[in-house]
């Protein structure tokens, strides 16, 4: 990707003393009856559970809705390769693949499964997170909860990602004329694709907080790239303590010093306590903390979604970033509404046979502090 970076250090930031207009947030029914499998981690609802949470607490009204268009082929050659665009296509219309597409493109596979919209619902991710950028450039706050799917690669799949919709919003800010971009991962995995895609590029920081020695066992703490990856592999069992701590000294620094003139968070929720694809053990309060406090010092801000196989954590957590974006009030105990909304969901998982009550009743998890290690 540097062949697409234009040094230009002393770019004009926005005028943070201007007020914003109100946040926006992208969304599709495609999610709602999509699914990867009956077995796969995402056979759970998550973004339209959060569509459906906002809306019964009031929190999304139409002006504040876009839906999210499908991406072109033309619009993925920024990144993917055109064979590859095909091979989805044809997976998608055949419903199988052949052993040298599988072994080629890495889709097919037990993560990165064949299903009847195996193309469309990932073209429609990254066609959420180019309308998302192109908002973002004109001056939006954007939250597209669908986005986030940091482990594709031009002409491969991995981790449940077919598209690297992160990396296609970074080089459509940058077609828009924002050159210094700030990309944060809080996912529990580490964001290989992206990393991979800017790692010579200068004007685009990659900072990325995961779990150490988990899934796809990358991102290493001494990887430094062009002197723009800051990788921060954490410890089992984090908390919310050491969350803070990371954040105020390490991420915020690194931002800051970066002068970007957007910011995108890739914002997964698999890093909280339940679950089941990490051993991190934060509240949904850190997500939630580092929003706030990038929003603060964001000229640009593109929230994303990512990783996460709870459908209540992320349901919960999710809905919570659209509070903080939005600055609403997030109740102490949840309207009959949006409590309906919870205690439709299921879970085939041993926790989802016997859930707690908070997960029907609120938004908020208990803190979770501790030593900082």
């Amino acid at each position: 990707m540097g062949r697409d970076c234009l040094n230009n250090p002393d770019a004009p930031m926005r005028d943070l003393a201007r007020p914003a207009p109100a946040p926006l947030m992208l969304g599709a029914e495609i999610y709602r009856r999509s699914t990867y499998g009956s077995s796969h981690p995402l056979a759970i609802p998550r973004v339209s559970t959060v569509l459906d949470l906002s809306r019964a607490l009031g929190w999304l009204p139409r002006a504040a809705y876009r839906t999210s268009p499908r991406i072109t082929p033309k619009g993925l050659s920024i990144f993917h390769t055109a064979e590859y665009v095909a091979a989805l296509q044809q997976a998608e219309a055949c419903q199988s693949v052949s052993a040298e597409v599988r072994a080629r493109h890495n889709i097919g596979t037990l993560s990165n499964p064949v299903y009847p919209e195996m193309f469309r619902r990932p073209a429609t991710s990254a066609g959420g997170s180019l309308l998302a950028a192109d908002l973002v450039a004109a001056g939006h706050r954007v939250y597209h909860p669908a986005g986030g799917t940091h482990h594709g690669f031009p002409d491969r799949a991995g981790g449940f990602c077919f598209f690297n919709d992160p990396v296609l919003a970074i080089l459509t800010l940058q077609r828009r004329g924002l050159r210094r971009i700030a990309y944060v991962d809080i996912d529990a995995h580490h964001c290989d694709g992206v990393e991979a895609a800017f790692a010579a590029c200068p004007e685009v920081l990659v900072v990325s907080t995961h779990e150490e020695r988990r899934w796809p066992f990358t991102g290493a703490l001494e990887a430094a790239g062009c002197g723009n990856l800051f990788n921060l592999p954490l410890p089992r069992e984090l908390n919310d303590s050491e969350f803070a701590a990371v954040l105020d000294q390490v991420i915020l620094p690194a931002v800051a010093a970066h002068r970007p003139e957007a910011v995108v968070l890739q914002c997964g929720a698999d890093a909280v306590a339940e679950d089941p694809l990490s051993r991190l053990t934060l509240s949904n309060n850190a997500h939630w903390s580092a929003v706030a406090a990038l929003d603060a010092l964001a000229p640009r801000f593109l929230v994303l979604g990512g990783g996460g196989y709870n459908p209540w954590s992320v349901g919960r957590l999710w809905t919570g970033v659209w509070a903080v974006l939005n600055g609403f009030d997030i109740p102490d105990r949840l309207p009959g509404e949006a409590e309906a909304v919870l205690r439709a969901l299921s879970w085939t998982r041993r926790a989802g046979r016997n859930p707690p009550d908070h997960w029907f009743t609120s938004l908020r998890d208990a803190p979770r502090d501790g030593v900082v290690r």
